[in-house]
């Protein structure tokens, strides 16, 4: 439950700007950790009283903040709008949607990726644990016995791929680049699935993930971004065939 009241949080918005106004004092409230993940807002009622304004003004600002995700609206006797916690799934939704719709051709998201990389395996080299190094060797090991199979599953591969992905960036002790990457793997992975398409491609990039993996465990920095350059001259490869063959 809230452990201040909202009387001392909130004041009168001024007209023109209202629901807005409203929208960014919550908002203040809930990153200022005034009210918490949990807390549950004040009844529509009290909050027009609080801000002197109106219903609408009231449910539109209500409306922008669950879009931000920053409040859930909970039904039942009990429910109302309540302050969510923000996890990375969210952010990260949110950032691929933005990718999306910004139309952001291949070409560009494999530059951003190599260079985001490039930066991601020194710090796994210098901060992943023990573990997190021997479950990175055991996802590469997976996706090779996937690959190596007579009828490869492509959706397999792709998650396994993923898998290394998201664990590098884990390994970086850095939680925004796991955001970035988290955002990146949510369909929309610099078309890195086109490479497990074709056999070569398949092999070449699956020997290439090996070497990339042995080099973070063996602290070699110089060759695991060489591998990591490589990846992307692939898949430029691959991209190239693929606008070539419409």
């Amino acid at each position: 439950m809230m452990n201040t009241t909202t009387q001392s949080l909130f004041h009168p918005v001024q007209m023109g700007r209202a629901s807005e106004d409203v929208a960014l004092q919550i908002e203040s409230a809930i990153l200022s950790e005034a009210l918490k993940p949990g807390d549950k807002l004040p009844s529509e009622r009290e909050l027009q009283q609080q801000f002197g304004t109106g219903r609408g003004v009231v449910r539109e600002a209500i409306q922008a903040l669950k879009q931000k995700g920053l409040i859930e609206i909970r039904k039942g006797q009990k429910g109302g709008a309540v302050v969510r916690q923000v996890d990375v799934h969210h952010i990260s939704e949110s950032l691929a949607l933005f990718l999306k719709q910004s139309h952001i051709n291949a070409e560009k998201v494999a530059e951003f990726r190599e260079t985001v990389d490039q930066s991601l395996v020194l710090l796994a080299m210098s901060r992943a644990s023990k573990t997190q190094k021997v479950t990175l060797q055991e996802t590469v090991e997976a996706l090779a016995a996937e690959a190596a199979s007579v009828s490869p599953d492509l959706d397999r591969l792709g998650e396994l791929d993923r898998a290394l992905n998201l664990l590098i960036a884990e390994m970086s002790g850095n939680p925004i680049f796991e955001w970035v990457m988290h955002a990146l793997q949510q369909g929309f992975s610099s078309h890195d699935y086109a490479l497990y398409q074709v056999a070569e491609y398949r092999r070449q990039t699956v020997e290439n993930w090996q070497q990339t993996v042995h080099h973070i465990v063996a602290a070699e920095p110089f060759k695991a971004q060489a591998t990591i350059s490589h990846h992307y001259r692939l898949l430029q490869q691959c991209i190239d065939a693929q606008a070539s063959s419409k």
